[in-house]
């Protein structure tokens, strides 16, 4: 068992668990980089892995893996299927070609994608194969070969099913209900984690719970609580607050996706949710006065029938399909009919656009939907002919798709940036590793899917390095509680004015509607120099009200209010790094306008509003980073350039020899790849 001692620390008293790594977080990432870690301990001879080794969560199910979606999930590996031959440089390729990416970490995705693959497929995870036993792909959204495959609608969830189980066979401690509220660190990195057990807040000693570890493995998740507009599970954050203040470097967090999604409940409307031609219509805001609002501004019925189709596997919004009536047009105009006209959006899968035959389908659209069987006469009929799954899963959820229409937006659906990590996701900070969303290997534009890839893989390369290089015993008891007194002790502080729950604080509630509306109206789909800079102005100045006079929660607890610290103190990362970008020069970019009125319109008749400006491509080439320096409470930015491939081949003989003496885990001398230069904007 792991060892559990009950100790006074900062007039406490607080239980200290001690072991070897804590994975932070639920979802598939987190519990694939736990079950790796069982495995790889008990290589290297571990007695009792499951000693050593425990996941920290805030709920089990809750994340987004469990709760997340489409019409069938995509999961990107490396191509197993066909005549075309695909190796890792290639995949590594396709990853960097989007920009903003490290090589190195693209071609450990790429060489270990298959390994990841084949571990979910042993576990249980339902991917199709044909009789040969070959797992056909398809083609997602940035990718130029048929990589892609999917279990369904629920693919990630199906993963989170199979590796939780595997978790439980090795007999691995959950700590369910737990939130982490820092990192503690010494000389070396991280050593530590404060946590409150959320079920025991009004307890005296407030819940609060230490770990002393030699490892900690952030899989908390991406910042979908961030949004007003979001497709990401209701309540999803993962803990971007406790990695700044650990000193963490982030990267990329301008890189955010934005997509069509159902609003109630979330779920992404892509793949073949659009393939099958629904029909989108709009109401005034008592739900009467329909129209069909995209037909006025297309060509013909063939050309809106055919982008439909095509927003299936062009799902996120992408700039770069915005000109000559692209798909992502479409987007813009459900937003422009949301915002500037002020009504409400629907997609109807119970009838067919007004004056839609399929005779008027491009030859891309057509040919795909008479291979598929999907010539029906009306979209759900085609639907439940493709994929009945997705039609079943919003049953489940109280929809019927063949009674109602879905209420939509544009809403925010996944962060390609995040933390940065080297080629074992290992953070800036020694021995704090980040994995899944919350890691940021993917730069302005990413294949649909290889987020579920990378999670995998990081999991497995994160647990490696442990296993191999840092598995070693962790600080005294007393020498990590020492440490800690510093971090208790604020935390304390601060919980106890929150239970005070001054006049001068500002509502928790309050603070977070205002954090959300800002960042979808400022920093989503559509964005500006002018609205950042106000947008920052006034993030500022309501995170320095937090600092000083604190915030009073609601009826759930101080945990309430911490949480929305956190958001706050998020919400200004993010907002430095887009303000910092846009400084720059970056134009639009990836799946994002940013709206300049000396700008190209993306149609003639739509508002001066929307005039855009291009993309700095020459800024693909660098990778914009911030991080927190709590002594000022501020963030610096920082500008670095990606990692190139590694270079050297290698030789069997001389590969085996250093796999045989773990060589293989750690830096080679000059590869370990050289910090960031600091930009100051």
């Amino acid at each position: 068992m792991i060892v559990r001692d009950e100790l006074d620390i900062a007039g406490l008293k607080l239980p200290v668990y001690s072991l070897n790594t804590v994975v932070v977080g639920s979802g598939a990432a987190g519990l694939n980089c736990a079950t790796r870690l069982f495995r790889e301990m008990e290589e290297t001879g571990v007695a009792a892995p499951a000693d050593e080794v425990a996941l920290v969560t805030r709920g089990v199910g809750l994340g987004t893996s469990n709760n997340s979606g489409s019409d069938k999930q995509t999961y990107y590996k490396l191509g197993t299927h066909g005549a075309e031959p695909d190796a890792p440089a290639d995949f590594a390729r396709t990853l960097t070609d989007g920009g903003c990416t490290h090589a190195d970490v693209a071609l450990a995705e790429g060489e270990n994608s298959l390994r990841g693959f084949y571990h979910l497929i042993d576990a249980g995870v339902p991917f199709p194969h044909n009789a040969r036993g070959g797992f056909v792909g398809y083609k997602t959204d940035h990718d130029p070969r048929q990589r892609a495959t999917s279990a369904g609608p629920w693919t990630s969830r199906f993963m989170v099913q199979k590796l939780l189980a595997e978790l439980k066979r090795y007999g691995i401690p959950i700590f369910n209900r737990y939130h982490v509220l820092a990192v503690i660190r010494d000389e070396s990195g991280a050593c530590g984690l404060l946590c409150a057990d959320m079920r025991e807040q009004d307890t005296v000693h407030h819940g609060l719970v230490l770990f002393n570890c030699r490892n900690v493995v952030m899989a908390g998740g991406g910042p979908g609580d961030l949004y007003e507009i979001s497709v990401y599970p209701k309540g999803q954050m993962g803990p971007y607050a406790a990695l700044f203040e650990a000193g963490a470097l982030a990267h990329n967090l301008t890189e955010s996706q934005f997509g069509l999604a159902s609003l109630e409940p979330r779920w992404n409307l892509s793949g073949t949710y659009q393939q099958v031609i629904p029909r989108y219509f709009s109401t005034d805001e008592n739900g009467e006065d329909e129209r069909e609002f995209l037909t006025p501004w297309f060509e013909s019925m063939g050309t809106l029938a055919t982008d439909i189709f095509l927003k299936g596997y062009q799902w996120p919004f992408d700039h770069d399909k915005v000109a000559g009536h692209g798909s992502s047009l479409i987007d813009i105009l459900v937003q422009n009919e949301m915002i500037n006209e002020g009504r409400r959006v629907y997609m109807d899968l119970r009838s067919n656009p007004s004056g839609f035959e399929p005779g008027c389908l491009g030859e891309e659209a057509r040919v795909y939907l008479d291979k598929s069987g999907a010539t029906q006469a009306l979209p759900i009929e085609r639907l439940a002919h493709m994929n009945q799954p997705s039609i079943d899963l919003y049953a489940q959820r109280g929809v019927d798709l063949w009674k109602e229409p879905l209420p939509i937006g544009v809403c925010s659906q996944h962060c390609n940036g995040g933390f940065a990590v080297d080629a074992w996701w290992e953070s800036t900070v020694r021995r704090l590793f980040v994995v899944g969303e919350l890691a940021g290997t993917h730069g302005v534009k990413r294949p649909g899917g290889s987020a579920l890839n990378a999670g995998q893989v990081g999991s497995l390369r994160a647990a490696q390095r442990i296993a191999h290089v840092y598995y070693e015993r962790g600080l005294s008891t007393e020498d990590f509680t020492s440490l800690a007194a510093n971090t208790v002790a604020r935390f304390a502080g601060e919980i106890g004015r929150v239970k005070a729950m001054s006049s001068e604080a500002a509502d928790c509630r309050a603070v977070k509607g205002s954090v959300q509306r800002r960042m979808s109206q400022y920093a989503g789909m559509v964005r500006s120099v002018a609205g950042i800079r106000d947008a920052l102005t006034g993030a500022r100045r309501e995170w320095r009200g937090i600092c000083e006079n604190g915030l009073r929660p609601g009826d759930k607890g101080y945990l309430e209010a911490v949480e929305v610290r956190e958001l706050a103190l998020a919400q200004l990362g993010f907002l430095e790094a887009v303000a910092a970008l846009l400084d720059r020069g970056s134009g639009s970019r990836g799946s994002h306008l940013v709206a300049d009125a000396s700008g190209t319109l993306p149609h003639s008749r739509l508002g001066g509003e929307w005039r855009f400006i291009p993309e700095n491509l020459a800024l693909r080439g660098e990778i914009l980073g911030v991080c927190y320096d709590g002594g000022v409470e501020r963030f610096e930015t920082q500008v670095g350039t990606p990692h190139g491939v590694p270079g050297g081949e290698f030789w069997f003989e001389n590969t085996w020899s250093e796999y045989r003496s773990a060589s293989v885990f750690k830096w080679r001398d000059g590869d370990r790849p050289k910090p960031y230069s600091i930009y100051e904007r």
